[in-house]
């Protein structure tokens, strides 16, 4: 997951809203990273991560393995969809299907929480990361193998 300031309303080019997401990451990991604290919640069978993006972040998610629901509870987004860019206001629920990778302009402060079913009540994040998504943890937000974060420790050491 990374996360950085600017627009998702401009043109782009023609594809699926993942292959935007994708090439968005791409060009992203050349800036820094925003702090967006995660947290984590369980309930019986039952696992949700919640995110906080601050205004005029972008962010893009992993790739989700497992239908799911998001709910935007607070805040106000742009997000990248298949049919084009849509703007949501909280309160919003919405079905993420598997394949799916979430591109995001906040425009408000905003949370994103994915509520995702857990048959076996695992509480580990590593864990929990690779059962939901194609990626691992280290990879996500803040992780030590995050393509943006080793980019900018890179621009760091270079300069």
């Amino acid at each position: 997951m990374v996360s950085y300031s600017f627009s998702l309303t401009k043109p782009v080019r023609p594809g699926s809203a993942r292959q935007k997401a994708e090439r968005l990451q791409e060009a992203m990991q050349s800036v820094p990273q925003i702090d967006c604290p995660v947290r984590e919640y369980f309930a019986p069978g039952m696992y949700a991560r919640e995110i906080t993006l601050p205004a005029g972040t972008v962010l893009v998610g992993a790739v989700h393995k497992v239908e799911n629901l998001a709910v935007l509870s607070k805040g106000r987004i742009v997000l990248a969809t298949d049919s084009g860019p849509i703007e949501i206001t909280a309160p919003y629920t919405l079905t993420v299907k598997p394949g799916a990778k979430n591109a995001a302009t906040a425009l408000e402060d905003s949370v994103w929480t994915n509520f995702l079913p857990n048959p076996t009540d695992e509480t580990d994040p590593e864990k929990l990361v690779e059962m939901f998504t194609e990626s691992k943890a280290c990879e996500l937000l803040g992780g030590s193998h995050n393509a943006q974060l080793l980019a900018n420790k890179l621009t760091e050491l270079e300069a």
